[in-house]
């Protein structure tokens, strides 16, 4: 092997190195990457889910007493009260 050839290789073989060192710290910084993706979105829906189970409750009874206040109503409208305030 010539000079030229054996130093041309040698160039060659250390790119190679080089280039693969780079791929392997692409490779972890997207596998990093890909990890912290995941955790936050488990941390976002994970946090919807137990704003949602905490506030349920809250809910419930807001709906139940827009529910009993629409009976009311309901029943407000069909008695005789009704009536009385329309001759006054």
């Amino acid at each position: 092997m010539d000079p030229e050839s054996k130093k041309l290789f040698e160039e060659t073989f250390a790119l190679a190195k080089e280039n693969n060192k780079m791929l392997h710290s692409m490779r972890r910084s997207m596998f990093y990457s890909r990890v912290v993706s995941i955790i936050y979105w488990v941390f976002i829906i994970g946090s919807a889910l137990g704003v949602y189970y905490f506030i349920e409750p809250y809910f419930n009874k807001i709906l139940d007493l827009y529910n009993s206040i629409s009976t009311t109503q309901q029943q407000l409208n069909n008695t005789p009260i009704k009536e009385l305030l329309k001759k006054y």
